[in-house]
């Protein structure tokens, strides 16, 4: 009976086993997993993450899943601990291959294959938009066509991936380009300050501003000069001194039948030029930023006699003399308007507008509304004040919003609300000048937020002046603002697209490819400096961004000199001069290169700001542009190599430049009755 018992109990435990046992298989088996790759093909040697998820029966992600999982991946067998259901694996991939993921549990398989692309594929949406562009002359097309390729080439780059690379545009890189609040800042102050135009241009306030400065500009070559010098007066930022110069002085140098090209170019090199090379500005903090931790990375691996002891503002002030191509292109623009001469097709344009008085070539210009929308409703009432007080407003507004950013970063960085009187902390605790004071202020300065500010600040006290002396009604003066929106709508379309390509060269690695390959070519130390300054102008013009080219060379090419100078056995105090010297150029190069590129936001808001055609821009500066970069090459290679210090170097580049100017360029008259 016991025995009976015994066996009885003996069953039924080993049915409990085999039924629970055969549940656990059975949730064994139901469990299954989805791989996901970061990247469907890599331009070159890079890391791909593969998401994989572990998924219940019903297809829902097991989010109760911690525990490892015994997989093979690439045919080797590992334990992946998976955290709520998710592990992320990483694989370098160097050729195209297919990669299959194996649950051993289940025996189940997926395989995802990624391909690889030689680096050199990097650089060619940026060159295919950049020829489209120059050929065919219009821009919004051409930079899709690089943004595509670009798209395509990262989508796999074979006939079924033609439609996901569209979409891949859409919903990624524009998108992407959209989703971001610099991005979304400048676009609002770009629509601010066209509805300011058009506000303070139909309440007569720009007509009145025009009387004022017809006393100083009272000739073609005058009003150009004037333009000059409020380029010069508006340092600190550069898309502050494009928009308010070029939309200022338009309706000035219309009336002296100065072309849009000339007025474009006079905007363009007297905005990036400038605000790179000012001791107080929006780049200073960006290009800080980028020579301390280079310099922090070299002092971590220099040998003994090697560390630089100085701090990042003192270099960059230190590399001031040899920013040649900044400062000579804001003198060549001197030369040229004392000297009333010009060459190539500015000098067409010169011509064209002073003859006939077409300012803007006959396509479209970009951006430009039918100007009639922009009369002055009071012929009678033309107060410069309506026009001043809101420019004012928005100068003044910049300056205020970025020390207060500024003051504000510093403060949450020091943990005080005394920053003045603690930023020796932010400068390794040696009590910084004023000059430097001021200079650490605005490199910490929220740039965007304070140019959204400005604006609004701006288009309110446009808007307040009109109504309350009933020039205009409310509402007229509300259709007035949204038809200065609409005026830049185009340009502001092209913008996105520009910002879009360069998340495409990003993904793509076209900055690193560009910068490897030139530094792969072995050569003594006194030469990296020329080096440097051509690489620097191509990747800025292939990318379009010269705060994208310093972020990417700047880490590279600080230390690459740094070492060819101990490996030259060249002196430390030389090697500085030449550090100096590589520092400066890294953003002269990236200046030159934006300032060519018809993809550079600046170069666009140039056009914009101006009412020019934008591939018109491009194409008439571009050979003032390159005039002064040859001269630049030459101060930076055969004059620097020879030892000639900075007071000859930059008499003979003046000296250079007035003989073009002198031997090449031809004699342009003032309008017929102003002169």
């Amino acid at each position: 009976m016991d025995m009976k018992k015994l066996t009885r109990m003996f069953v039924l435990i080993l049915a409990i086993w085999g039924i629970n046992y055969s549940a656990q298989a059975q949730k064994k088996e139901e469990l299954g997993f989805r791989v996901k790759a970061s990247k469907q093909a890599v331009v070159g040697a890079k890391k791909v993450n593969f998401t994989i998820k572990v998924v219940n029966k019903e297809g829902k992600l097991a989010t109760k899943l911690d525990k490892p999982l015994s997989f093979t991946i690439a045919q080797k067998d590992t334990m992946l601990t998976f955290k709520e259901g998710v592990f992320v694996y990483t694989a370098k991939i160097d050729k195209s291959q297919n990669i299959t993921f194996t649950y051993n549990d289940t025996h189940v398989s997926t395989t995802r294959r990624v391909k690889f692309f030689p680096t050199w594929l990097s650089i060619l949406p940026a060159l295919l938009a950049i020829a489209f562009a120059l050929i065919f002359r219009e821009v919004i097309v051409s930079i899709f066509t690089g943004i595509f390729l670009g798209a395509w080439i990262l989508s796999g780059f074979g006939i079924g991936n033609l439609i996901p690379a569209v979409l891949t545009v859409l919903d990624t890189y524009l998108l992407k380009a959209l989703n971001n609040g610099s991005h979304i800042s400048i676009i609002l102050f770009t629509m601010a300050i066209g509805g300011i135009v058009a506000i303070v241009s139909q309440n007569g306030g720009m007509a009145g501003v025009v009387q004022i400065l017809s006393r100083l500009a009272n000739s073609a070559r005058n009003t150009q000069l004037v333009t000059w010098l409020l380029g010069l007066a508006i340092f600190f930022d550069d898309y502050a001194n494009t928009l308010i110069v070029g939309n200022t002085m338009r309706p000035i140098t219309d009336r002296f039948r100065i072309s849009r090209e000339k007025l474009a170019y006079i905007v363009d090199s007297t905005s990036a030029p400038v605000a790179a090379v000012a001791f107080v500005t929006t780049w200073i903090g960006a290009e800080l930023s980028q020579i301390q931790d280079a310099v922090t990375g070299i002092n971590k691996t220099a040998p003994k006699g090697w560390l630089i002891n100085e701090g990042a503002y003192s270099i960059f002030l230190q590399s001031l003399e040899f920013s040649f191509y900044p400062i000579l292109a804001v003198l060549f623009m001197l030369i040229l308007l004392y000297s009333r001469r010009d060459f190539g097709p500015m000098y067409k344009a010169e011509m064209r507008a002073r003859q006939t008085g077409e300012v803007n070539k006959g396509e479209a210009p970009t951006g430009e509304a039918d100007t009639s929308e922009f009369e002055p409703v009071k012929k009678d009432y033309l107060k410069w004040y309506n026009a001043l007080i809101p420019i004012m407003v928005v100068i003044l507004g910049t300056i205020v919003g970025l020390v207060y950013t500024g003051m504000d970063a510093a403060a949450q960085k020091l943990h005080t609300s005394n920053v003045w009187m603690n930023l020796a902390r932010l400068n390794d605790g040696v009590e910084p000048s004023f000059i430097r004071k001021v200079g650490m202020v605005l490199g910490m300065a929220d740039s965007y937020v304070t140019l959204l500010w400005a604006s609004l600040l701006g288009l309110i006290t446009a808007i307040l002046l009109t109504v309350s002396q009933r020039i205009m009604s409310l509402q007229k003066t509300m259709d007035a603002m949204v038809m200065g929106f609409k005026t830049v709508l185009p340009p502001v379309l092209i913008l996105l697209f520009a910002w879009a390509l360069a998340k495409v060269n990003a993904d793509l690695g076209t900055g690193d490819y560009l910068s490897n390959f030139l530094l792969d070519v072995k050569m003594s130390a006194y030469w990296l400096p020329v080096i440097t300054f051509i690489l620097a102008a191509i990747v800025a013009f292939s990318t379009g961004s010269s705060w994208g080219t310093m972020a990417i060379l700047y880490p590279l090419i600080l230390p690459a000199v740094w070492t060819a100078a101990q490996s030259g056995k060249i002196p430390p105090a030389e090697a500085m001069t030449i550090f100096y010297h590589v520092t400066s150029v890294v953003l002269a190069g990236s200046v030159f290169g934006d300032h060519c590129s018809p993809i550079s936001d600046t170069t666009i808001l140039s056009s914009l700001a101006s009412g020019c055609n934008h591939i018109e821009h491009v194409r008439t500066q571009l050979p003032y542009a390159l005039t002064v970069a040859s001269v630049s090459i030459l101060a930076s290679s055969v004059f620097f190599v020879a030892g000639l210090p900075w007071y000859i170097v930059y008499p003979v580049c003046i000296g250079m430049l007035i003989a073009v100017v002198k031997f090449v360029g031809k004699p342009v008259p003032e309008p017929e009755g102003m002169a």
